[in-house]
């Protein structure tokens, strides 16, 4: 009898070891690593975050697990949740098309927390951080989940259970039963936090985290999970469907990696904006047109994305949820990094009458899943009756449209320089690319934390 695809997964999580991964994926790791850290950093620094980071201390008490960007030390449980939450708060996080939503900031945190919690090494970290990634992406590569659904909140839960189990040693069938109870913690969200911009969004990840190292945990407390809990949760709850063969389907094959398959964000807003703002852009450089030329500009996209139309949004979160909003930035203010998105430009109303001028029109062939058609066209009539087009199918920093290195690591040094200074951000930098050889991760968590 064939392994059951959960088998499957439980031995991948098992055994894949450190020399069997190939080089591509160890260095996509890193990076992962590297960019999640920065994420987490800049958005440690948001009022809510630093309050939320002083009620982890007061609830979780001393423990060994860093708050990065703050002076506290708490338990592993406490630190993946005020991390992870931190690290989706800018819209920064990197994410995964083929299996969608943002793997890394529900995995990696818990992963190096726990990791801090046990004293384990650089490479177990990194072990565990590409089980978990591979794990998550692929069950959401199997789901087909309910328009509704915000996937960014549904199966990050399984990715961080995946990657404590392996940091934890459990065997194929205790790892088998973390997966399972942790989808039956998944937490389900639709996507009206985003568009009113509420920011108990951020918690999803959080959570995520805090439940998986909670499944693991309960697995050693004796609870029984029930026998195949992604087919209970996204077979007809919280997706429309579950193909459990999709999940598995390449599953260990070189190249197939989901970590190295991911996407790392240039623009700090919903990946829907993505490659609509680099259309626009690329009109932009090659027209060399100015925004008091622009009459209109009519925006094609998935579906799901027509519900981002707000022009005048009324706080920073639900910006990055606003595809005219974002496009009026680029236009206006020639930028769509953090700053572009801060408070003061909410109001700015050379952006907001722009922001008017952006029509949004859906193209049901159009998915993120694809990389055989445009995930956006966006057209610009400017004041002459002119009409210019550009059309995007792999925004910048897809793996299928790669960026540098370099342009990666200026990313980090961007949104970590005022958290670490100068100093910490280029040690930081340097433990990362070297990270399968640190004996013990504390090396790089004490750089994290507030001085």
């Amino acid at each position: 009898m064939s392994q059951n695809y959960l088998d499957q997964l439980a031995e991948m999580v098992h055994s894949l070891r450190w020399g069997d991964v190939p080089e591509s994926a160890q260095i996509a790791a890193k990076n992962v690593v590297l960019d999640t850290i920065g994420a987490i950093l800049a958005g440690s620094q948001l009022s809510e975050n630093a309050a939320f980071a002083q009620l982890a201390a007061k609830l979780g008490g001393k423990g060994p697990a860093s708050l990065f960007g703050h002076s506290t030390q708490v338990p592993a449980l406490f630190a993946a949740l005020v991390n992870a939450t931190a690290g989706v708060a800018l819209e920064v996080d990197e994410g995964n098309r083929l299996g969608g939503g943002h793997p890394s900031v529900h995995v990696t945190p818990g992963a190096i927390a726990v990791a801090e919690e046990l004293g384990l090494g650089g490479t177990e970290v990194l072990m565990s951080i590409i089980v978990g990634y591979e794990v998550v992406s692929r069950i959401g590569t199997g789901t087909s989940v309910r328009a509704e659904i915000h996937s960014h909140g549904t199966w990050g839960t399984i990715g961080s259970a995946a990657a404590t189990a392996r940091l934890m040693g459990f065997d194929e069938a205790n790892t088998r039963r973390a997966l399972n109870l942790s989808m039956s913690m998944s937490p389900a969200n639709t996507w009206t936090p985003c568009l009113e911009g509420a920011t108990i969004r951020n918690l999803y990840p959080g959570r995520s985290s805090f439940h998986g190292i909670m499944a693991a945990h309960l697995v050693e407390c004796g609870f029984s999970s029930i026998e195949d809990g992604p087919q209970d949760l996204y077979g007809g709850i919280l997706g429309e469907g579950f193909d459990s063969e999709s999940v598995v389907r390449g599953l260990g094959e070189p190249g197939k990696y989901r970590i190295e398959q991911n996407y790392f964000k240039l623009h700090a807003c919903c990946l829907y904006n993505h490659p609509v703002l680099d259309a626009v852009q690329a009109l932009q450089e090659r027209e060399g047109f100015v925004a008091g030329q622009v009459s209109q500009v009519q925006v094609v996209t998935p579906p799901i994305a027509t519900s981002m139309t707000d022009p005048a949004p009324k706080n920073m979160l639900a910006a990055k949820f606003s595809i005219p909003f974002a496009v009026a930035s680029a236009l206006v203010l020639g930028k769509t990094d953090v700053g572009a998105f801060r408070l003061e430009q909410l109001a700015n109303p050379q952006v907001l009458e722009m922001a008017q001028k952006v029509k949004l029109i859906a193209d049901d062939a159009m998915s993120f899943r694809r990389y055989d058609y445009p995930t956006a066209r966006a057209s610009i009539t400017l004041d002459n009756g002119r009409v210019i087009e550009e059309s995007v199918i792999a925004q910048r920093g897809d793996a299928e449209n790669p960026i540098s290195q370099r342009a990666l690591e200026e990313k980090f040094t961007a949104l970590s320089y005022d958290v670490l200074g100068k100093d910490r951000t280029f040690r930081v930098l340097d433990i990362v690319r070297r990270l399968d050889r640190l004996s013990n991760v504390r090396d790089l968590t004490n750089l994290l934390i507030a001085t």
